[in-house]
């Protein structure tokens, strides 16, 4: 696969969004759409192809993965507005708004909290700041400090509420993961502003000034679609948080080290699936990422040390999603792993 071609692949992650808001103003059955492409065809997707564990990679500065990045931002924007155009259209009505919020909350999870996780590891503060409006997009106030500040430094220990627990099922990690990050990352905020002698109950701490953006937004759907409208805008913003929690569980499930470790290659799971690599920016080379974290997406490496993932995230979804399923398929595997690593 010649180098340059393999960037333009990464156009496949525009593909939920499209379908998001194709289905979004056509309405009806269509707004399931990119629920049925994003979770059914791309998780039997998963299965059936061959891994992609070629390292050839093209330079870092190279402009086609940014510019992909930058347009992941209109197309999520379009997204939400489509959703939105289509109950003030009346196009979607009834049970198919669940639908369209969840197949837009699902693009939300898969496009726009995974670019805002590229933009926030640049340097930039531009970059930075599209990361934090693609985060408020899909509702979320606290992974752009806790992942950065918390995650990257703890991941596998204790001290990281991003990481499940051997034998923790997805539900129990949503709830302790997303709670303890919460409180962590305003904990965060306090500690910073207390050190510059500000107060922490103010606008200048991120996670309470999105909270109230959050709220200005909400009382402005409230005027514009009533209880339809925010009805869809937060079954969009937990099932985007629901698919970020679902991902970090699956990343480094059952995966500890001690705290004066550095976190390496084996410390993540992998998985090089077309569809996980693709149409998630390479996020599922998630070992790579942990182990140098300021690589850009399309610059990241299969290490062959890394505990594999039976899957790719899409074809893993609803396996997680049954305890014990997920338990039988990947416990196997981790002893395996952990076995191999102590000979």
């Amino acid at each position: 696969m010649k180098k340059s071609f393999r960037n333009s692949l990464y156009l496949f992650s525009l593909s939920p969004a499209i379908l998001v808001i194709a289905g979004n103003l056509k309405g009806g059955i269509y707004t399931s759409a990119n629920f049925f492409y994003s979770l059914i065809i791309l998780g039997l997707l998963e299965w059936l192809t061959p891994a992609l564990t070629s390292n050839k990679h093209t330079n870092k500065d190279d402009l086609i993965p940014k510019l992909i990045l930058l347009l992941h931002i209109p197309f999520q924007l379009f997204s939400l507005i489509s959703l939105f155009y289509g109950l003030y259209t009346h196009a979607i009505v009834g049970g198919w708004i669940i639908m369209a919020a969840l197949s837009t909350g699902l693009n939300s999870g898969t496009s726009a909290i995974v670019v805002a996780h590229e933009f926030i590891h640049c340097r930039k503060p531009w970059e930075k700041w599209m990361g934090k409006l693609l985060l408020f997009t899909a509702g979320n106030f606290y992974f752009y400090i806790e992942h950065l500040v918390v995650h990257h430094m703890w991941v596998g220990t204790n001290k990281d509420n991003a990481t499940a627990k051997y034998g923790e099922s997805l539900y129990h990690f949503f709830g302790r993961s997303v709670i303890g990050q919460v409180k962590g990352a305003y904990r965060q905020e306090a500690k910073r502003l207390k050190e510059r002698t500000q107060n922490a109950f103010t606008a200048h701490n991120y996670v309470i000034r999105q909270l109230v953006l959050h709220l200005v937004l909400i009382v402005f759907l409230y005027q514009l679609f009533g209880g339809w409208g925010i009805l869809a805008w937060l079954i969009q913003c937990f099932f985007a948080n629901f698919l970020l929690e679902y991902v970090n569980y699956i990343q480094h499930y059952g995966l500890t080290r001690d705290e004066k470790q550095r976190a390496t290659e084996e410390h993540s799971w992998e998985s090089n699936q077309f569809a996980s690599r693709f149409i998630l920016v390479d996020l599922s080379r998630h070992a790579d990422h942990h182990y140098f974290a300021a690589k850009p997406y399309h610059t990241l490496d299969n290490f062959e040390k890394s505990p594999k993932l039976p899957s790719g995230y899409a074809g893993l979804f609803f396996i997680a999603a049954v305890p014990f399923l997920w338990r039988k398929l990947v416990h196997k595997r981790l002893k395996t792993f952990k076995n191999e690593m102590v000979n």
